[in-house]
């Protein structure tokens, strides 16, 4: 029960970030704001408090990591307020009063704000809107903060509580099955990063999307090798960071998600195999998920998992990317015929 209410939960707010990312008002680009405050501070985070600072022992850097993964709020409420057009004033105002909110509440701050601030400054004369504005919707962004946060974190908590519970009790499956689903969010126009960060991902469940990633960008860039999607540049951009080619991905969705899963989840498999964990959530990328399992993992584990996630991403990519090489073949001759 607990492996199956984990991947339920899962698949919910897979849907659930979906759906209001193509149908609610400006959707999209919200979340590429909640992307981009990933970004912003959990690569940060990861790559300096556990890279520069846990392994290098570079103190400065470390306490630099430490700080800024700890302003998820602040980025996320200010980069989706500029997402959506916001003035920066505005934006920046809202931001700086989230301090030590988590990104979640900082996106949910940030979007609904959004549609305020459009009523300030019709109703309130130039120069005088933008003293009101910040005047008022600091506080009133703190206030839906500090209100929503309980709920959050009971709720992130226990899903991320399940996810967690369901692999240490089926490690295998949900290397597969986790490996597989993350690779392909990080595929999509969604973010791998803000969506493991918002879970608060940890230990196995984490390594597994770190790694997943890692092993899953070569199973993308196969498939847009041998299926003709781009150049040799846009190939490896398409490895390093999916959303550079989210273009080509939304015109040719099943071939490149079905490779996404099938080498996320053999990357997955040996994330599982060699015991990677990771306890820096938001780190699910290509890059990220390479450096990030070697702050907490023997060097010697990591290495080969990474080696055979590698090969499972290429198998992944070769198998699925024959399939549908095969099937365009058979169209075209179909046609000729």
């Amino acid at each position: 029960m607990e492996i199956l209410k984990g991947i339920l939960l899962l698949l919910i707010s897979l849907t659930a970030f979906s759906v209001f990312s193509l149908k609610a008002p400006n959707g999209q680009k919200a979340m590429g704001g909640l992307a981009n405050a990933a970004v912003a501070t959990f690569l940060v985070e990861a790559l300096h408090r556990f890279i520069s600072g846990g392994i290098l022992g570079i103190k400065f850097l470390e306490n630099l990591g430490e700080v800024v993964g700890g302003m998820g709020g602040v980025a996320s409420g200010s980069l989706v307020l500029l997402a959506l057009g916001v003035s920066p004033v505005y934006a920046v105002a809202v931001g700086v009063a989230l301090s030590g909110m988590g990104i979640l509440e900082g996106f949910i701050v940030g979007y609904s704000i959004s549609f305020l601030i459009p009523v300030i400054e019709k109703y309130i004369p130039e120069g005088i809107d933008t003293i009101v504005g910040v005047v008022v919707l600091a506080p009133l962004g703190r206030f839906v903060a500090e209100a929503i946060s309980p709920l959050v974190s009971v709720t992130l908590n226990n899903l991320g509580g399940m996810i967690i519970e369901a692999s240490n009790q089926s490690p295998i499956f949900m290397g597969l099955v986790l490996g597989g689903l993350i690779k392909m969010v990080c595929t999509s126009p969604l973010s791998s990063m803000a969506l493991t960060a918002i879970l608060g991902l940890k230990g196995a469940p984490m390594g597994i999307a770190s790694v997943a990633c890692f092993g899953g960008a070569f199973a993308n860039g196969i498939t847009f090798y041998r299926m003709g999607y781009g150049d040799r540049n846009r190939t490896i951009s398409m490895m390093l960071e999916p959303l550079t080619q989210a273009h080509i991905v939304t015109l040719n969705p099943v071939p490149i998600f079905t490779s996404s899963f099938a080498g996320g989840a053999l990357a997955g498999l040996s994330a599982v195999f060699f015991g990677i964990v990771s306890d820096a959530p938001g780190t699910a990328s290509p890059i990220p998920g390479l450096l990030t399992p070697f702050a907490f993992n023997p060097v010697m584990n990591v290495i080969p998992a990474m080696l055979l996630a590698m090969l499972g991403g290429i198998a992944g990519g070769y198998v699925v990317s024959s399939i549908f090489k095969a099937m365009e073949e058979r169209k075209l001759v179909a046609k000729q015929a």
